[in-house]
C-alpha cells in the first residue's frame, strides 16, 4: 500500500522538474526564462530556440500529467474513502501545483497547459480529444495560442457539465469540481496574457522573439 502523503509529493516533485529549462539550456547553452516572454513553456521555446526543442518540452511536459495520473490510477492507498478517480484527480492536482510552482527553480514554473492537458487526457480523454481540435483551429484562425488554450480550458468544463446534467451521463462530481478549479487556475496563471489580448498586444504563434 502506498500513503497518500507520497502520491502527492510524488506527484509534486514529477511536476516541478523544469524540462522547459532544461532543455533550452542543453540544447542552445541558454536560460529560457531570461529571453522571450521569460516562460519555460513549449510556445516561448519554440519562438526562442525552436521547433524541435519546443516539441519535445511540450511531450515532457504532457507526459507528467499522464504519468501522474495513469501511474497511480490502479493501485490501493490506505485510505479506503478515496476511489480510483479520486487518487487521479489528486495526484494530477499536486502535478501541475508542481508545473506551476516549482521546487527546483525557486517556484516560478509554466503556466500549467500542457502538463493539464496530461492530466485530463487521463481524466475525460474524449473531451480533451476535442478541446485539442478546437485549440488547433483557434490558434491556425488567430494565431494566439493564449487564445487556444483559454477557451479550450473552458470547453472541457462545458462539455462535462453538458454531459451530466443535459446528456445525463455518468461524470463524477469529483471531476467535475476539479475541471472548474483547473479552469479558474489556468485563466489565473494567464492573467498577463488576457490584459495582452484585450490590448492587442499578445503575441502570435510563430513570431520569433528574443
Amino acid at each position: 500500500m502506498l500513503s497518500l502523503i507520497f502520491i502527492i509529493v510524488f506527484s509534486y516533485l514529477l511536476g516541478s522538474l523544469p524540462f522547459g529549462i532544461i532543455i533550452t539550456k542543453l540544447w542552445k547553452g541558454i536560460d529560457i526564462r531570461e529571453h522571450g516572454s521569460k516562460n519555460p513553456g513549449a510556445t516561448n521555446v519554440y519562438r526562442v530556440v525552436g521547433l524541435i526543442p519546443a516539441l519535445m518540452v511540450l511531450i515532457l511536459d504532457v507526459g507528467k500529467g499522464l504519468v501522474a495520473t495513469l501511474l497511480f490510477s490502479r493501485i490501493s492507498i490506505d485510505q479506503p474513502f478515496l476511489n480510483a478517480i479520486s487518487l487521479m484527480i489528486l495526484a494530477g492536482i499536486a502535478v501541475i501545483l508542481g508545473h506551476v510552482f516549482p521546487i527546483f527553480v525557486g517556484f516560478k514554473g509554466g503556466k500549467g497547459v500542457a502538463t493539464g492537458l496530461g492530466v485530463l487526457i487521463s481524466l475525460a480523454p474524449l473531451e480533451t480529444a476535442l478541446a485539442l481540435l478546437l485549440f488547433l483551429i483557434i490558434v491556425a484562425i488567430t494565431r494566439y495560442v493564449s487564445l487556444g488554450s483559454l477557451s479550450s480550458a473552458s470547453f472541457i468544463l462545458l462539455a462535462l457539465i453538458f454531459k451530466k446534467y443535459y446528456f445525463h451521463k455518468p461524470v463524477s462530481l469529483e471531476l467535475l469540481v476539479s475541471v472548474l478549479v483547473l479552469t479558474i487556475f489556468i485563466f489565473y496563471t494567464h492573467r498577463s496574457n488576457i490584459k495582452r489580448l484585450l490590448n492587442g498586444t499578445e503575441n502570435k504563434f510563430g513570431k520569433k522573439i528574443t
